[in-house]
């Protein structure tokens, strides 16, 4: 079997990687346990120093890696050069933190001396997904291999370059061989690898219907698993905030990585008296920003990471208008090559169409009007979807108490 890295702004296929094979498999795994019963013991100043190293290497080529994500997956470039500078601060914040944060916690017992203890657990399977390639892996990464673990990344398959390149960094920083890995696999040969005894734990960023399978597959064999899932998150506008900033904010919380991201704000809950006010300035926003290559240094919204994930995007805009949502920005497929999708505003959305009960992943803004704060806060809490919320007022006590409701 093999996985294809796919141009999404031109539908290019860029590269074919056969996938691990179950021997090479077995060899990754065998030499992570060995990596692990070496680096578990290296002190925090030597691991830190290797970690400075990644940190390096990502600020000194961040713009390479900046073009591998925008080929694969379609990030802006500056948006790119963005991620890889994110990834070199978690590595340079962990490598001067992770001793403090992990040093033995004394405790007062009956006991003449009781203290905590926090060990590395062995190979960690990180199982990421392909909307921020390299920031997903590095945020596992850093802290793992910090507290004396390794790694096998598990990527998606669109990004495989990214996962190879994210290899090759903790390699040239000087991390033992074996330390992290990345294995070219098909979602369904996962399962096995989770049962593996030589994994120790797993972590998952990516659906709800994924982190569930993986948690039961963990579960089943007793592994400790750290899962990150979808959001819908709401976005509450009241009557005292200023809509200028709101909107302007509103827009680029939605567009934020061409709308594909689980923190991104999705659903615009905004109080009656403001609503038209609002959404007339959210739509001018929504309507200004810059759709095109993403190696074009002025476009804000590249095209959607995969051609299956547009037509999933489109279907989610028709199903919810057929269900009485008013289309007032963008919604068609446009023409030509590239799996690009236009900035989007729905109004009128109500439960039970796409836009308001599932995880909308591009560039598509959902607006609800509300009468009050009250009706804000039981519409935001009308989803299944947790992760992320944010409340828009002058009155920041206000806000926290509302903070506290979602």
């Amino acid at each position: 079997m093999s996985v294809q890295s796919i141009n999404p702004s031109t539908g290019e296929t860029l590269q074919t990687f056969e996938e691990t094979s179950p021997a090479e498999l077995d060899r990754v795994l065998d030499e992570a346990v060995a990596a692990y019963q070496d680096w578990r013991r290296r002190p925090y100043a030597e691991r830190a120093g290797r970690m400075r190293q990644a940190s390096r290497l990502l600020r000194e080529q961040k713009t390479e890696y900046a073009r591998i994500m925008a080929l694969e997956m379609g990030k802006p470039l500056k948006q790119g050069e963005g991620e890889a500078e994110k990834c070199a601060w978690v590595c340079d914040y962990y490598a001067e933190h992770a001793a403090a944060f992990v040093a033995p916690e004394r405790r007062e017992t009956d006991a003449s001396r009781s203290l905590i203890r926090f060990e590395p657990i062995g190979p960690v399977l990180a199982i990421m997904p392909w909307n921020f390639p390299f920031w997903q892996v590095f945020r596992f990464a850093a802290p793992a291999l910090m507290a004396g673990n390794v790694g096998i990344l598990k990527h998606a398959p669109n990004v495989t370059r990214c996962a190879l390149a994210i290899e090759a960094i903790f390699r040239e920083a000087g991390f033992p061989g074996g330390a992290f890995r990345a294995v070219v696999l098909r979602n369904e040969a996962v399962a096995p690898l989770i049962a593996d005894p030589r994994v120790r734990a797993v972590t998952l960023t990516g659906s709800d219907r994924a982190g569930s399978q993986v948690a039961e597959q963990a579960g089943r064999h007793l592994k400790k698993t750290v899962l990150e899932l979808g959001g819908s998150d709401p976005f509450i506008v009241l009557e005292d905030d200023d809509l200028e900033r709101a909107a302007a904010t509103a827009a680029e919380a939605r567009l934020i990585n061409s709308g594909q991201s689980c923190i991104a704000a999705k659903r615009f809950i905004v109080v009656e008296p403001v609503a038209t006010p609002f959404l007339e300035r959210f739509v001018a926003e929504m309507r200004s920003r810059r759709v095109g290559d993403p190696f074009d240094a002025g476009t804000q919204v590249g095209p959607q990471a995969r051609f299956d994930l547009r037509a999933n995007l489109h279907r989610q805009v028709e199903e919810s208008l057929e269900r009485g949502a008013q289309l007032l920005l963008g919604g068609k497929l446009p023409e030509g090559p590239g799996a690009f999708y236009p900035p989007t505003v729905l109004a009128a959305v109500q439960p039970g169409s796409p836009a308001f009960d599932e995880e909308v992943f591009g560039p598509v803004a959902a607006v609800i009007r509300v009468r009050d704060e009250a009706e804000a806060v039981r519409v935001a809490n009308a989803s299944r979807y947790g992760l992320g919320a944010s409340v828009w007022t002058q009155d920041a006590a206000r806000g926290e108490r509302l903070a506290c409701e979602l």
